[in-house]
């Protein structure tokens, strides 16, 4: 993720730190030196911290329990909203999505009952109705932040937790795409209703997770409808097969001429033999006329390790390319190894728009094979 910055890596993943997190604590610290002086500051921004070391042990518990499966976590970003564990592949098996799922809010159950056992509290209501009041100490307020963790992480909706779980519960009977749209409807209903009372309240932070809640649901909704129709249409229906490619010799100043001549924004550079080296974007590009010069060799500038596919292949494994490698383009060869097409994330989403309008206006939709 852009923005982002790489502060260590635990069990595998890289820890990673949105500058909008570091904005928030510098926010929260001016705030409270204001209203309680430098004591408060320091406070407030201790707090949150631990806050959100605990957001990063709730994303190793997901991060851990993937590793299970074979699923690895490249990398675990802090956002504001909370944390952000990228799988390399999305658990499709309902079993491996409810124990990853629930492996994160298990982590706040653990760090919760530590500390009620550290304050001395018993597990009764009376004792966690006092460890939820913000006046006890700061391991307190910290015990309740986790339960309050696991509560919501629990709600049935995208993309907390409890809305994964409830659509894995779902597919066991009803298959993953129908489970998915009824969890995103209700994942949409609940926002509606967080909205609602956020607004009744004037309460611009529930506004926003509504909004947060809405969002997320349809782009997952989206996401297994891609991932469904990618299934059924092999990559040879989806690539893009005219363009123009840059030799290993080129430089940017090539580059550019080819830039302005065609409507491409990306340019797969090949060897002699016609093997994908790497491809060479448009904004690389201007960067690297700016930084370097014309004269710039595009195999100095360009991205390399592109992943491939054999004609053939089932489209759905371009989309798992594209997450595991972080991928704006995915190179199609045949059986000698020499680029025949490739497919950008772009031309993807215009396929998938293409599919859904087909599938619309007709009933449903089965792509043509090429």
């Amino acid at each position: 993720m852009t923005w982002s910055i790489t502060v260590g890596r635990i069990a595998g993943s890289e820890i990673r730190i949105h500058l909008t997190f570091l904005i928030l604590l510098a926010w929260i610290g001016i705030a409270q030196y204001l209203q309680g002086g430098a004591a408060a500051a320091l406070d407030s921004v201790l707090f949150v911290i631990a806050i959100f070391a605990c957001v990063v042990l709730h994303e190793l518990g997901h991060a851990i329990a993937a590793r299970r499966y074979g699923i690895t976590t490249p990398d675990i970003t802090l956002l504001p909203i909370g944390g952000l564990a990228r799988l390399s592949r999305i658990p499709e098996n309902p079993t491996e999505e409810i124990v990853i799922a629930i492996a994160g809010p298990a982590v706040n159950v653990v760090i919760a009952v530590v500390l009620i056992v550290i304050l001395g509290a018993r597990f009764d209501p009376a004792a966690l109705a006092e460890i939820q009041d913000t006046g006890p100490g700061f391991l307190a307020r910290l015990a309740a932040v986790n339960i309050f963790l696991v509560v919501f992480n629990l709600i049935p909706a995208f993309p907390m937790d409890g809305g994964r779980v409830l659509r894995a519960l779902l597919a066991y009977r009803l298959g993953r795409r129908r489970a998915t749209e009824i969890a995103a409807l209700i994942g949409q209903g609940l926002a509606f209703v967080f909205g609602f009372l956020g607004l009744m309240a004037g309460n611009p932070i529930l506004v926003f997770i509504a909004i947060f809640v809405f969002l997320a649901a349809t782009a997952e909704a989206g996401d297994v409808g891609m991932r469904e129709t990618a299934r059924r249409v092999a990559v040879d229906r989806a690539m893009i097969t005219t363009y123009e490619s840059l030799g290993t010799q080129a430089t940017v100043d090539e580059a550019t001429d080819a830039l302005i001549r065609t409507t491409q924004r990306e340019f797969p550079v090949v060897d002699g033999g016609g093997r994908l080296r790497g491809f060479l974007g448009r904004d690389a590009m201007i960067k690297a006329l700016k930084a370097s010069g014309p004269g710039t060799p595009v195999i100095d500038v360009m991205t390399h390790n592109i992943p491939t596919v054999r004609r053939g292949e089932p489209l759905v494994r371009v989309l798992q390319l594209m997450q595991e490698n972080q991928a704006s383009e995915v190179g199609v060869i045949d059986e000698n190894d020499r680029l025949i097409g490739y497919v950008s994330r772009e031309n993807l989403a215009e396929f998938m728009m293409i599919g859904d309008a087909g599938q619309a206006a007709e009933g449903p939709w089965q792509p043509r094979r090429a």
